[in-house]
């Protein structure tokens, strides 16, 4: 027994010594995660819903510095950090006010392998590239998030960086700003997760009879401790573990609204429905012990989905029947090119250029941003907004 142990400890070491080469060589020179991706002036004009004429002109009246030029003259694009400014000089932000109530969404089932914590990176940064303020709170203990914003929960992240200081039995910590790290997004904060934070779950299940109350408190401080840190915010995204566990049900109950990401197989389809019937349980019960949950939406969306597999699409179709307006209209495609984004330890966002082919890229961009465009809609609508008219339309309805 003791060497099925030790040959399990030496898989895992040599597991997250593969992850480490990994990374370094993803991010080489200096094995930090950059981001160097550049925007050219028609795709900034759209994410500004205005002209290019309009940008153009604000850099020839000096409200906005001239995009950096190559030596042959050539424009090089905007950053996304010249994309926030750029958004500030021409009043294009799409932040909410501070009356609006920032937008908190678990990003939520319990089979694993839906892709959660893909659709939970790639939420953020299109988020970001739309102007957003993002908070992502990774709260699993398995650390897909962490990794894929190109930290190593091994090696660079403790104990003491994650939730654990903030929810243990014994906290050395009375609010959650000493958790937010910076990311290569300038727009984008995140609060990382390692296989320590697990050790939450073992301290309550540890309580003793008092471990109701002790329960019923953790659920309140994550509440408590999102709700403050979320003022600085516009949007946070919560990546909860993948079962029906107290940090879970904290995630839970800190949340305003609920994703539901699902693959269009059977095993995920019945998963998905044993998991809304679990909630819909869990919720009764905490309802019963005074703790109470309010969202502003719950919405299913297919991930992984490949529009030429026949079996695929039967799936979607009960989906539809058996969800209703409650599943997103436009699924996440199952492409290559997240997966080779994932590789890299990266998202499609984040790509200087297709790894892939241009148009294999081209038609995975454009349906990340429609298939994440739908929850920003959601988002608006909770804050009684929703997306302004591109001026071009304005100007073409007016004629």
């Amino acid at each position: 027994m003791d060497a099925i142990v030790s040959q399990i400890g030496d898989l895992a070491e040599a597991g997250e010594r593969m992850i480490e080469r990994l990374r370094r060589k993803a991010f080489l020179p200096d094995s930090r995660k950059g981001l160097n991706i550049r925007v050219g002036i028609a795709e900034a004009a759209q994410l500004l819903c205005c002209s290019t004429n309009r940008i153009r002109m604000a850099e020839d009246d000096g409200r906005l510095p001239s995009a950096p030029s190559s030596k042959n003259g050539r424009r090089l694009g905007y950053t996304i950090e010249e994309l926030l400014h750029m958004r500030a000089v021409l009043n294009a932000s799409p932040q909410r006010t501070p009356l609006d109530v920032p937008a908190i969404i678990a990003v939520q089932n319990f089979k694993g392998g839906v892709g959660k914590s893909t659709v939970t990176t790639h939420l953020a940064h299109y988020f970001a590239i739309q102007g957003y303020r993002v908070l992502v709170v990774d709260c699993d203990s398995q650390a897909t998030t962490t990794t894929l914003f190109g930290f190593n929960p091994h090696f660079n992240i403790t104990r003491e960086e994650t939730l654990y200081p903030y929810l243990s039995i014994d906290p050395t910590e009375s609010d959650l700003a000493y958790a937010v790290k910076s990311t290569p997004w300038p727009n984008v904060d995140l609060i990382p997760s390692n296989l320590e934070l697990f050790d939450v779950e073992y301290e309550l299940a540890a309580a003793g009879s008092d471990g109701q109350s002790v329960l019923t408190a953790r659920f309140r401080k994550l509440k408590e401790g999102l709700n403050v840190l979320a003022n600085q915010y516009d949007v946070v995204l919560l990546d909860p573990p993948p079962a029906l566990g107290t940090i879970s049900l904290a995630v839970m109950q800190a949340a305003n609204a609920l994703l539901v990401p699902l693959a269009a197989t059977t095993p995920d389809f019945c998963s998905t429905v044993q998991f809304l019937s679990m909630m819909d349980q869990v919720l009764q019960q905490l309802a019963s012990a005074g703790i109470e949950l309010d969202y502003n939406f719950v919405r299913l969306i297919c991930s992984k989905f490949d529009s030429n597999d026949p079996s695929h699409a039967m799936i979607r179709s009960i989906m539809e029947q058996t969800f209703g307006a409650a599943l997103l209209p436009v699924p996440i495609l199952d492409s290559a090119e997240v997966s080779h984004a994932a590789l890299r330890m990266m998202t499609v966002y984040e790509l200087e250029k297709p790894i892939g082919t241009p148009k294999t890229h081209k038609r995975c961009r454009a349906n990340l941003d429609e298939a994440l465009g739908q929850i920003e809609q959601l988002v608006r609508q909770s804050w009684g907004r929703v997306t302004p008219a591109k001026e071009d339309e304005v100007l073409h309805a007016s004629i």
